[in-house]
């Protein structure tokens, strides 16, 4: 087989080059010799997709793709090779490149995620996932070099979460009631930052007059 006897469905956003620079395709090919399982994985981790599903066909003759991509939710930028990426996160922390993104809804994206590491994408599934439980809005994810999370709140601001991701689900009841709490005593303006890294003992740092 060739390249044109691919098949793609499910998205338009990719093409034939796309599933041949991205996997370990070369024409021609006899069909049965293809892997199928093999490809699979590689175009998941290649294009940044949900699902993918390859199907070898006698009748029409070809490779059948099935592409499920993933919803973006937030911006996102990484660094490789000490260069930066821009790209988008979907709500399992997983980094889109741009060009893999599907546009649709980017317009109505208000997070940012600075720092991303394939390390960190299961404590960022927690924090986005969180988000549609609690009253707070997060706008802004940061992870250092050294791998110390930090957060800003539309209303509390910069939130210091620290290295321990066992603690995140505590960290964001705690910002869930300190937001509620705040609200109702007008004191948002005050705030400068919060200090989470041990949930047990908040300090809150307030502009001084």
């Amino acid at each position: 087989m060739n390249i044109q006897d691919i098949r793609i469905s499910g998205s338009e956003l990719f093409s034939r080059n796309d599933v041949v620079n991205n996997s370990s395709l070369k024409f021609p090919i006899r069909l049965i010799l293809i892997k199928t399982s093999f490809l699979e994985k590689e175009l998941k981790q290649n294009l940044s997709l949900k699902n993918v599903s390859v199907n070898r066909q006698i009748l029409p003759f070809g490779l059948k793709i099935h592409i499920q991509t993933r919803t973006p939710i937030a911006y996102g930028e990484r660094k490789f090779n000490d260069e930066k990426i821009l790209g988008f996160i979907d709500k399992d922390g997983i980094f889109i490149n741009i060009q893999h993104a599907d546009d649709k809804n980017l317009s109505k994206l208000s997070i940012k995620v600075f720092g991303w590491k394939e390390k960190f994408k299961k404590i960022l599934s927690k924090i986005l996932n969180g988000l549609e439980n609690y009253e707070f809005e997060i706008i802004k994810i940061t992870f250092s070099p050294n791998g110390f999370l930090t957060v800003e709140e539309k209303d509390l601001k910069k939130i210091f979460l620290g290295f321990n991701p066992k603690l995140i689900n505590y960290q964001l009841q705690i910002i869930n009631n300190l937001k509620n709490e705040f609200k109702e005593n007008n004191f948002y303006e005050k705030i400068d930052n919060i200090d989470l890294t041990d949930p047990n003992k908040p300090k809150i740092k307030v502009f001084k007059p």
